[in-house]
């Protein structure tokens, strides 16, 4: 029994293991039967080199990280729903508080009213805007055959400069015909301008029921175009003229001339009283009436209708912009200077026929408007040179004012 024993272990065939070797360890992850160890996440942490409270610290900044993700997805689908919940308000509004889907053809009919509704809105009278009002007389001579116009003031006229005022002036002539235009002078810096100037018009009291008299206010401006503020319009035949008129009217607004313009032409006037010299410098003309265009321009030193001197600028060729810049001098004494007018005339050259008058400015003391007004600035500033545009006039128109001043 006890031999056989001792055999037994012989006859499995395998070495005794060796006492002195070291136990076998097990990999990290796995047990002695393969699973996942329990301690896996702690022997990881072992094995990272950090200290426990910097783990702790980055696991906090992870879920914080997670959490404001969420909360955007979150926040941007409830945006989404509030879009389509107002989309669905607005549609519902235009449909007259129902659905198009619900109530089918209800919605055009809806719409259509409030369209009407808006329309009839925008129908309403709104408030005009306030020109002003002229106080004016009308009066006719049956002897003479005259219609007598007063201009007597304006008020209330709106502010047409920067600095909240204006420089009105008056421009009255009866249509259709425009034969004749007058312009009271220009008061500088006002809102309420007393005129207290009085126009006469030839007219036969059979031609006049069908004239219509315009009186138009207009802003001075020296370097650009005048600038209407409002007008009044008196058809002759609604006018008894067995009594003189006195009446305020309100200003309406103005419609454009529709007379052909001639162009504008600027000049400078200088006055020396110590010299008695008057200079007139030619500085350019613009947007001249299309003609043959080699445009030059006359000036001629009047008195009492009388042509006392001449001269001319230079030839500018194939130009409706012609620039001169040119200087003329007249000797003029003091005394002599109210009675006194320069004419100026712009003219198409011709090398064959006739030279043609394109347009006219007239400038002295007897001259009307803003002709008047850019004497009257020499005047008050001697040997001091004043600039100013000018709308030029028929010539026609200049020859009859100059023939009445005789």
């Amino acid at each position: 029994m006890t031999g056989n024993r001792r055999a037994a272990p012989a006859a499995l065939g395998t070495p005794a293991a060796p006492t002195h070797l070291p136990k076998a360890t097990t990999t990290p992850g796995q047990n002695k039967s393969g699973g996942h160890s329990p301690n896996k996440f702690m022997s990881e942490l072992h094995s990272i080199h950090m200290p426990s409270w910097a783990v702790a610290a980055l696991c906090i900044v992870g879920l914080c990280v997670v959490l404001s993700c969420a909360v955007c997805v979150w926040k941007k689908c409830m945006k989404k729903k509030d879009k389509e919940k107002d989309k669905k308000k607005e549609k519902e509004k235009s449909n007259g508080g129902f659905d198009t889907e619900m109530d089918g053809g209800y919605s055009r009919p809806l719409k259509e009213e409030r369209n009407k509704e808006t329309e009839l809105s925008d129908d309403d009278p709104k408030e005009e805007e306030k020109l002003g009002r002229l106080h004016y007389t009308l009066d006719y001579n049956f002897t003479d055959n005259t219609l007598i116009v007063g201009i007597l003031q304006a008020a209330e006229l709106p502010a047409m400069d920067v600095g909240g005022s204006s420089d009105p002036y008056v421009k009255l002539y009866l249509l259709p015909d425009k034969k004749k235009k007058f312009e009271t002078k220009v008061h500088r810096k006002t809102l309420e301008p007393n005129f207290n100037e009085t126009f006469t018009f030839k007219v036969p009291y059979t031609e006049l029921g069908g004239k219509t008299l315009v009186m138009t206010v207009y802003d001075f401006d020296r370097f650009s175009k005048h600038d209407a503020i409002g007008a009044v319009k008196i058809p002759m035949s609604r006018m008894d003229f067995s009594q003189s008129l006195q009446e305020w009217s309100d200003l309406q607004k103005a419609e454009k001339e529709e007379s052909e313009r001639l162009g504008d032409i600027c000049l400078s006037l200088r006055y020396v009283p110590t010299a008695g010299k008057l200079t007139v410098v030619v500085l350019e003309a613009k947007n001249l009436k299309k003609m043959d265009v080699d445009p030059y321009v006359k000036i001629h030193l009047m008195q009492n209708g009388k042509r006392l001197k001449k001269k001319k600028t230079t030839i500018k060729k194939n130009t409706l912009n012609p620039y001169y810049n040119e200087s003329f001098s007249f000797e003029v004494a003091c005394e002599q200077l109210e009675k006194v007018q320069i004419a100026v005339t712009v003219l198409d050259y011709d090398k064959i026929g006739k030279n043609d008058a394109i347009g006219k400015v007239l400038l002295g003391g007897n001259s009307t408007g803003t002709e008047q007004r850019h004497w009257e600035d020499m005047l008050a500033n001697p040997r001091r040179p004043i600039a100013q545009w000018h709308s030029l006039k028929p010539q026609e128109e200049i020859n009859a004012l100059l023939s009445n001043k005789k």
